[in-house]
């Protein structure tokens, strides 16, 4: 999995230009609120999760939606349990709705072509991006999901994705573990999301 990850990292540094979306500082508002441990899709063992941190991760966090939000306008939570499952939160304030709404349809985009562009980038791997719908929550929210398998060193991996918006605020989420898609926890995960974009403010 580890492996998987730094090609997608190397990937996402190339995939978006974003950074013209919000390039302004925010206007100064209360920060928006983050998904504590205990929101994220139960799993065999407890979630922990890091502080809030200013900027993005530095590992590109989400895989194929290399959002390139300009650090001083976001931030970020990562998760963690015991054995494999992991995640990251992202959030931004963009400048204008406006440019909410084209970060939101570009980050969309990404992720729903995330399957095919990996594997012309990493040839030998097999890698399935589906869209899971629309969530009905403040501007709505989005669910993908990226199925990938490498089988040279028999690894298959299975990450969800969601994209939602409250006004000025995106949140991107990332929820991922060693299985297929059969193995997520994608009802649990809309539950997640929803939560998300409801504590945006």
């Amino acid at each position: 999995m580890n492996t998987l990850r730094t090609a997608l990292a190397t990937t996402a540094a190339a995939v978006l230009g974003l950074a013209a979306l919000a390039t302004a500082p925010a206007q100064a508002a209360a920060q928006p609120a983050f998904l504590t441990a205990s929101e994220m899709p139960k799993s065999s063992t407890p979630w922990t999760a890091t502080q809030v941190f200013t900027g993005v991760p530095e590992n590109g966090g989400v895989l194929c939606a290399s959002y390139k939000i300009p650090a001083q306008n976001s931030r970020y939570r990562e998760f963690s349990t015991d054995l494999d499952a992991n995640g990251v939160q992202v959030t931004t304030v963009a400048r204008t709705e406006a440019d909410a709404v084209k970060l939101v349809d570009t980050l969309r985009t990404s992720l729903a072509n995330c399957g095919p562009l990996l594997e012309q980038q990493n040839p030998g791997l097999k890698a399935v991006s589906a869209s899971h719908g629309k969530l009905a929550v403040e501007e709505g929210a989005w669910v993908y999901s990226l199925d990938t398998a490498d089988p040279q060193i028999g690894n298959s991996d299975i990450h969800l994705f969601s994209v939602g918006r409250d006004g000025r605020t995106v949140t991107l989420v990332r929820w991922g573990q060693t299985g297929d898609l059969k193995d997520a926890p994608l009802t649990a995960f809309r539950t997640t999301t929803k939560t998300a974009v409801n504590k945006l403010h």
